[in-house]
């Protein structure tokens, strides 16, 4: 699922797109040069700007982080690197901020940044220089560099006690829907080209409409637009919303049997992957904050609670409920993955008081998959499958308040 190019199937209209990046830094070129010595990063820019580069190891990477900029370059750029770069990728990091991420083959330091101002027919020149260094040289740099996580701004803040008055106040079940990626973060790129950033918020805005057209339930996504938002805050989003479910949409892409792996796979959380290509996926998904040049923050340890150990059981046997429910449902509707509902150490599914779900709505590694996955036909028949599933899930609740409005109004 490695990440280079920035893309998005879902645009505002031409006028619109025109007006917006009208007072935006515009980027026509890019490329490296030098050798494992000294090697130089230059990006073509029509007017200057102001880099703020920083750093974070294991693996080693620079970050340079600009205000938001248009980026028209080609897509295959990035993908090669040269000298003391193995390869780049950059998109839009939060709302007004676009980020570049250098992945470096060793320790380096910045020996010089500039920018040259456009003259006559050249535009104007952004260039990073940097050089050999020690472990010990980087690692002063990352600390003093100080590169945090950026809180991006589409979700409402909240303590312990907002969250318990939103859930008295509620009179639906709140979904949480999370398409994967965004931003900077392409997700997998599919055979045809199709982002798998793109894939999953289109799908799950279909989804959204779908199970708001009911009428029994209140949904919110963790982003609605082409921003990127670390694992850690997605989890928390849900925690601080206390949704009743969290459903990560993705469509990934796997290496070995790359013609073979197709259809839609449910994933649930567990210490031990069920199988290697769990294992696989579960590695390529918590990758996001580093492909992304988050700083990864250490897991929080486990709690020795009796009661948060058995929050933690009970959400795991709601969400493998769920998933049991979903596979049943999907399983007419379209086409799934031999042995469907597996599971394995997914981040973004580490809320102990949320049931959560990962879905894989097909391979995008798979051109035939790749096509169902952008075929409007498909993605109703699949949406309707997965409003089914909730349905049974929220059956025996939905149920029970029915019975006491029906008591409220016979008094």
């Amino acid at each position: 699922m490695f990440a280079f190019a920035l893309a998005f199937a879902q645009v505002p209209s031409p006028a619109r797109a025109a007006a917006e990046n009208e007072n935006l830094v515009h980027v026509s070129g890019a490329r490296i040069a030098g050798d494992e010595d000294r090697t130089r990063f230059v990006l073509d820019l029509d007017q200057q700007l102001s880099p703020v580069i920083s750093a974070l190891a294991d693996p080693y990477r620079l970050i340079i982080d600009l205000p938001e900029i248009t980026f028209d370059l080609p897509a295959d750029t990035g993908r090669e690197g040269r000298g003391l770069i193995k390869a780049w990728r950059y998109g839009l990091f939060a709302k007004g901020k676009s980020r570049i991420v250098l992945d470096v083959s060793e320790p380096v330091a910045i020996d010089k940044t500039f920018v040259l101002p456009a003259v006559d027919d050249q535009p104007a020149r952004m260039v990073i220089d940097i050089v050999k260094t020690s472990r010990e040289g980087f690692l002063k740099f990352v600390q003093s560099s100080s590169a945090k996580p950026v809180r991006t701004a589409n979700r409402e803040e909240g303590g312990k006690g907002d969250r318990l008055a939103k859930a008295d106040l509620r009179d639906k079940p709140l979904i949480m829907l999370d398409p994967g990626h965004g931003g900077i973060d392409t997700g997998a790129i599919g055979v045809a080209g199709t982002l798998e950033k793109a894939v999953v918020l289109e799908f799950s805005d279909i989804l959204k409409r779908k199970l708001e057209e009911t009428g029994r339930y209140t949904v919110r996504m963790t982003r609605d637009d082409d921003t990127f938002i670390p694992l850690g805050e997605r989890v928390e989003i849900g925690h601080r919303q206390q949704a009743d479910l969290f459903i990560s949409v993705h469509a990934d892409s796997v290496v070995r049997g790359r013609s073979l792996a197709r259809g839609a796979t449910v994933y649930t959380l567990s210490d031990r992957a069920s199988d290697q290509l769990a294992q696989e996926i579960a590695e390529s998904e918590n990758m996001s904050d580093v492909i992304a040049g988050v700083q990864l923050e250490d897991e929080p340890a486990d709690v020795a609670d009796i009661l948060i150990d058995l929050a933690r059981r009970e959400t795991r046997n709601f969400s493998v409920f769920f998933a049991r429910s979903l596979v049943s449902e999907l399983k007419s509707a379209v086409r799934l993955i031999h042995n469907p509902h597996r599971s394995a150490g997914f981040r973004v599914l580490k809320a102990n008081d949320v049931p959560s779900v990962l879905v894989e709505l097909g391979y995008l590694s798979n051109s035939h998959d790749e096509k169902l996955l952008i075929s409007d036909e498909w993605r109703e028949r699949m949406a309707d499958a997965m409003v089914e599933a909730v349905d049974t899930f929220f059956r025996p609740r939905l149920a029970q308040d029915r019975s006491r409005e029906s008591d409220k109004v016979s008094q």
